[in-house]
């Protein structure tokens, strides 16, 4: 903890922090000036006197981390990072809100120095500092060694009213007092004003007593006094198995004469009266904007010396880690580097034609249990899924808090309990997972991934949105990825879920068509730099051939079987559909037609490639092209041209075996090839192929609408 400052100096500081903000918040004539206002007193505190980080080098991996959860403030943070002496000048801090300036209207990551994650949709920086949270504890109990801490340190956030609200946060405050993260910490802007009103019109509840329920420690204090927040963050860094949550009393805008204590300063500028006024009952001169006294820059200035030196006690103590145990310091430098062990992929599984047909989701786990040990800081789970989507890591243990224990529990994966185990339980709590996951990546030194069924991707969601729009190395694994889960009725069977996260910028989706190529899905999201979503099936695949592939999973999208010469026609199948393209193409072969099958299993892939290779794959302009998948046929036109058709599902699924909904829905050889004859304009050939339906016909009835065509 930095040397007290004296009143005087504290108070000057604070104001500078109040100022800078709302300046910047008037200069953009947008933003919301309420948070930095009555929240600068507890964020002086704890940026000048408790967080440990080097404004000089934002990566060093031992730093604090802070979340602004409440990133609507994000003038704050930007206030804190300029004054603190990190990379963003007074001008980014001028062009707030401004196209092209480091200072946007929500803190994201990789855009601006110091900003640990991507933060504005409220309650999801509440689940990513929980996720940091578990990256520390898991990192610190592989990694430490008695006299060797280099893994030691805390994450810190802002919480709003608004946070609290949003369920994802009491997902994730759930998860957090369960796994008893004792080095989280919250400070909650408790100022009782949302964007609509006061609080109290839709949030009464007695937030410590439902923190306390769920396992944290709680203090209530008032958050305008500077020595009660650090008596409240002395406690919370004494109490080790809880983490905390600092019910910090504010007063939203304080310092505005009209505006303090009222909504109306939540989400407008002030205006240039209230400002000027404000600055008055602040005892701040009116003239200049932006002005940073002296000794306030100085006093900020003496934690670039401090930062600078805990780095370097922190580098010390790792040399002599890494020379009382090379390997371990090795392996803990090639996490922190976002690489993968050498011979990583060296004998992945492979499947052999003829052999018994697999799902999807259990060739994914097969290949997770055979890299897995070589990757020991892959670490992730399920939304208490683990026997479905075979995500269970066989006696890689159990993250779990101290003093847990396995004895009269069910479903435990071997190996031991504690924070060194790899297969995190996040319980039925999706929301929670996807943010947790999202900020185990931005921590760095683990590759997390969470599991769930497709259809409840809706719920992980904003999460994965994020996880793009962040750059963030997160896996999400869907399985039952279609019509085909059967029984279970349209509730769990995703129709528009595949072509929902395809829309997402940045996100690789990843549709293998057989075990062979579930292998290479890994391979593919395990060397990505950013987010994946695998997309599974729950029905087993057939091992298909891929003798006469031209290309493979890697590159997207490639030639999986070519006709002998010019195909008539192109077959693009993903999952499960793959193989009903391929026996189409048998039988267009008794009719005369040659058909090309393409496999497309990853838009995103395919997209990167240059145009001429997408050409070749998808063949000569003009030819028919017919797309084949159990989804959506949304989208499906930007491959199958104006001279293409498309069968998939646009309507809900149904209830009954898996194999007949599909065959009600047209996923059958003979549906497949008859629709392709249709397009090469031999419809009398098709109606030998798929007589039509009789009248009355109830699968044909069931199915109505679940097809599309042109």
């Amino acid at each position: 903890m930095a040397v007290a400052t004296p009143p005087q100096l504290e108070t000057l500081a604070i104001n500078t922090i109040r100022t800078l903000s709302i300046d910047a918040v008037q200069q953009a004539n947008s933003g919301h000036p309420g948070l930095p206002l009555g929240a600068a007193p507890m964020a002086y505190v704890l940026w000048t006197e408790y967080l440990k980080h080097n404004p000089r080098d934002p990566h060093w991996p031992d730093r604090d981390r802070f979340v602004l959860s409440a990133g609507h403030g994000s003038a704050l943070l930007y206030s804190l990072l300029h004054l603190s002496g990190y990379d963003l000048s007074l001008d980014q801090v001028k062009a707030f809100r401004q196209l092209g300036s480091k200072t946007p209207g929500h803190p994201e990551r990789l855009h601006t120095p110091g900003v640990e994650v991507t933060t504005g949709p409220l309650g999801q920086g509440f689940g990513n500092g929980v996720g940091l949270a578990m990256a520390e504890a898991f990192l610190a109990a592989r990694y430490n060694r008695p006299g060797h801490e280099v893994v030691d340190h805390y994450t810190y956030g802002i919480v709003s009213d608004g946070d609290l609200m949003e369920g994802v946060a009491a997902e994730a405050a759930s998860l957090a007092g369960h796994l008893k993260l004792g080095k989280l910490i919250y400070l909650y802007d408790q100022n009782h004003i949302s964007l609509a009103g006061t609080t109290n019109l839709s949030f009464t509840e007695d937030v410590a007593a439902r923190f306390d329920a769920l396992g944290w420690h709680t203090m209530t204090i008032d958050g305008m006094d500077t020595s009660a927040v650090r008596a409240a963050l002395d406690q919370a860094r004494a109490e080790s198995e809880r983490p905390s949550l600092i019910c910090a009393r504010t007063v939203i805008g304080f310092g505005s004469p009209k505006k303090a204590n009222t909504f109306g300063v939540h989400g407008s500028p002030l205006g240039p009266d209230e400002v000027r006024a404000t600055k008055e009952n602040l005892g701040w001169p009116t003239e200049p904007a932006f002005l940073i006294p002296d000794e306030v820059r100085a006093k900020f200035a003496e934690g670039l010396d401090r930062g600078a030196e805990v780095q370097a006690q922190w580098r010390m103590r790792f040399d002599a880690f890494a020379e009382a145990f090379p390997e371990q310091a090795a392996e803990y430098t090639l996490a922190l580097a976002g690489k993968l062990p050498e011979g990583w992929d060296s004998d992945l599984p492979t499947y052999e034609v003829g052999a018994k047909a697999v799902a999807s989701r259990k060739a994914s786990g097969e290949t997770i249990a055979n890299f897995a040990p070589k990757i020991p800081w892959f670490v992730g789970g399920s939304a208490d899924l683990n026997p479905s989507t075979n995500t269970a890591m066989k006696g890689a243990g159990d993250f779990q808090g101290p003093g847990a224990s396995a004895e009269g529990v069910q479903g435990t994966t071997g190996g031991g309990w504690g924070y060194a185990g790899r297969n995190i339980h996040f319980g039925v709590r999706e929301h929670a997972m996807g943010s947790a996951v999202n900020g185990m990546a931005a921590h760095g030194g683990v590759i997390p991934f969470g599991s769930t069924f497709l259809v409840f991707s809706d719920y992980v969601r904003p999460a994965v949105r994020l996880a793009a729009l962040s750059r963030l190395k997160s896996i999400f694994v869907f399985t039952h990825d279609s019509i085909a889960v059967g029984e279970d009725g349209p509730t769990h069977e995703p129709v528009e879920h595949v072509m929902s996260l395809r829309a997402i910028p940045h996100l690789h989706v990843i549709r293998p068509g057989d075990p062979n190529e579930t292998v290479d899905a890994w391979k593919a999201a395990l060397t990505h730099d950013g987010p994946t979503a695998l997309i599974l099936s729950r029905q087993d695949l057939t091992i298909l051939d891929r003798s006469g592939a031209r290309g493979d999973l890697s590159q997207g999208g490639y030639i999986f079987a070519d006709s002998d010469g010019g195909p008539d026609i192109v077959l693009i199948g993903t999952g499960s559909e793959l193989e009903l393209t391929l026996m189409a193409k048998a039988t267009l072969a008794e009719h005369g037609f040659q058909a090309r099958v393409v496999s497309l299993p990853c838009w995103e892939l395919f997209q990167a490639q240059g145009n001429d290779y997408k050409d070749q794959v998808l063949g000569p302009r003009g030819t028919p092209r017919l797309s084949v998948e159990a989804g959506t046929t949304l989208g499906w036109g930007k491959y199958t041209g104006d001279n293409g058709g498309m069968i998939g599902v646009d309507t809900y699924g149904a209830s009954g075996a898996g194999a007949a909904v599909l065959a009600a829905y047209g996923f059958s050889k003979e549906h497949v090839a008859a629709e392709a004859l249709r397009l090469l304009g031999r419809d009398d050939l098709a109606d030998q192929v798929e007589p039509p339906k009789a009248e009355g016909d109830t699968a044909g009835e069931q199915a109505e609408g679940g097809e599309g065509h042109s």
